[in-house]
């Protein structure tokens, strides 16, 4: 096997040289929205097979599409969203093909005027720094249904359930160079969608997932792609289709890079064709010849007009348009004094940042922000919990904030307050009185505590001199004699005047 040990996350190493990886991604966004794009049929996922279906959606002779409107509001959000320009002129193409799935014999896409233009999406990479992917289009087109292979040994059985439900695919340029960049951007668009309302993001659902263009160049030849525009610098692709996970996409650009290499450097050619991942056995196989545009037979559709939108329609969705990731960033940073991290974790999740928000309001942020991306985050993913369905109020966030910050408990016995908060016996005011957990800022009570630690442990005293470091000894000791109730500073403050340091 070629030996793949990556020099740096955009280079691998193979046994004849170094390699680029390229990659552009296509990501279908199942919309938003309680009917199909060209029917009334219900959309939702669990219905009982076939259930969700209208004359329209099972291709029967005479049925007309009428498209959604709210389909294509959402779908010009979405576009808004990605920094792209909007089509005021766009239209729907016939794209043919045959398959048990598809009952009309096409499916109604666009391909030669696209509803969303070019765009661009600034993410954020797992080291901290920012790079752009260009968006070349965002088209709408309608979902297939789906085939069920394992309820019979010799039938194949088909839900349509599916078949109509609106789709957004938006399709990337050829700016993605790594598994981790690929996986950043698709966590960066689902974050957009979810903002926006446009679509829920589940990927277990299928109603996020990516085709993943793959194709490794020589060292160098990426820049020189980028400098001329010429495709011809880069190698030929494959499409990695209906990746459903984070964490496939990732294994399956790795194996697929290394399976392109090996082949590359046995003297052979990589054939341009669309591949499956299997993640079992952690490989791509050939599923079929990769199709062009003729191949399909596109052409467009005769029971659809152009759709036509007016530019003041599109400005009073934008000036609706909710606080997207990148501007919520901005704003936490600059408003509540976070780092460029945090604020990150916090975006990620639209629900965490907006229960930070509401548990920061007059508290200090940065320990808010503290609590909420590692004690609660750490509950809620234990319990395999969202953010959404967190059952813990953000007040109760605020309030251990709040005594921690007036000195009514130290930061260790916050965590064992929060640990019964948690558990729900009460508010963390309720909690403190409840287990007589208050910090000791009595300093006569504490005082005493040291008086007698001292007196049993001379030796240990008169050693502080020369080693003040040991005093972090006396500071344990009085803090396990108090039952780490005792304030943390006042300890500190009265063993150096005892110990004369």
């Amino acid at each position: 096997m070629t030996d793949t040990t990556a020099t740096t996350s955009k280079l691998i190493q193979g046994r004849t040289g170094a390699w680029e990886i390229v990659m552009g991604l296509e990501i279908h966004a199942q919309v938003a929205s309680n009917a199909k794009l060209f029917s009334g049929a219900a959309v939702g996922f669990g219905a009982a097979p076939n259930a969700q279906v209208s004359l329209v959606d099972a291709g029967f002779p005479g049925m007309l599409p009428t498209l959604n409107k709210h389909c294509v509001e959402q779908a010009v959000k979405t576009g808004l969203g990605l920094n792209a320009k909007i089509n005021l002129f766009s239209q729907f193409d016939r794209k043919n093909y045959f398959y048990p799935d598809l009952p009309t014999g096409y499916q109604i896409s666009q391909l030669y005027h696209p509803i969303v233009g070019e765009g661009v999406v600034e993410v954020e990479g797992e080291d901290g720094e920012f790079f752009n992917v260009g968006i070349e289009r965002l088209h709408l087109e309608q979902d297939a249904g789906k085939l069920i292979h394992d309820l019979s040994p010799t039938h194949s059985y088909v839900d349509l359930n599916r078949a109509g439900t609106a789709l957004m695919e938006i399709v990337s340029r050829p700016d993605i160079r790594s598994p981790e960049e690929a996986v950043a951007y698709v966590k960066k668009i689902r974050t957009i969608l979810i903002y926006l309302g446009a679509c829920d993001g589940d990927m277990e659902k299928g109603n996020l997932r990516a085709d993943v263009n793959v194709s490794v160049c020589r060292e160098g030849q990426y820049a020189k792609f980028k400098a001329t525009g010429d495709f011809s610098h880069l190698g030929t692709r494959c499409e990695i289709k209906n990746v459903n996970s984070f964490r496939f996409i990732s294994q399956a650009i790795n194996h697929e890079a290394r399976r392109q290499i090996e082949i590359l450097e046995d003297g052979g050619k990589i054939v341009q064709e669309t591949r499956l991942y299997d993640p079992t056995k952690n490989e791509t196989r050939s599923m079929r010849s990769k199709e062009e545009a003729q191949d399909y037979r596109y052409f467009p559709d005769p029971d659809l007009l152009p759709l036509e939108l007016e530019q003041a329609w599109i400005d009073e969705i934008k000036a609706n348009l909710p606080e997207l990731p990148d501007a919520k960033r901005k704003r936490l940073m600059s408003q509540y004094g976070l780092s460029q991290y945090d604020a990150i974790v916090l975006i990620s999740d639209q629900a965490k940042a907006d229960y930070f928000e509401e548990a920061a309001k007059g508290r200090d942020a940065k320990l808010v922000a503290n609590w909420v991306t590692n004690e609660v985050s750490a509950r809620l993913a234990a319990s395999n919990t969202e953010f959404s369905d967190n059952p813990l109020p953000a007040a109760h966030v605020a309030e251990l904030v709040e005594l921690i910050e007036t000195n009514v408990i130290s930061s260790k016995i916050a965590k064992e307050v929060f640990d019964h908060v948690w558990n729900g016996e009460g508010s963390p005011s309720e909690v403190v009185e409840k287990h007589g957990l208050k910090q000791v800022t009595d300093t006569g009570a504490i005082e005493t505590a040291i008086d007698e630690i001292i007196t049993a442990n001379p030796d240990k005293a008169a050693a502080v001199a020369e080693k003040p470091q040991a005093l972090g000894w006396f500071v344990g000791q009085v803090m396990k004699a108090t039952g780490g109730k005792a304030n943390p500073a006042a300890v500190n403050d009265i063993l150096k005047a005892k110990l004369g340091l």
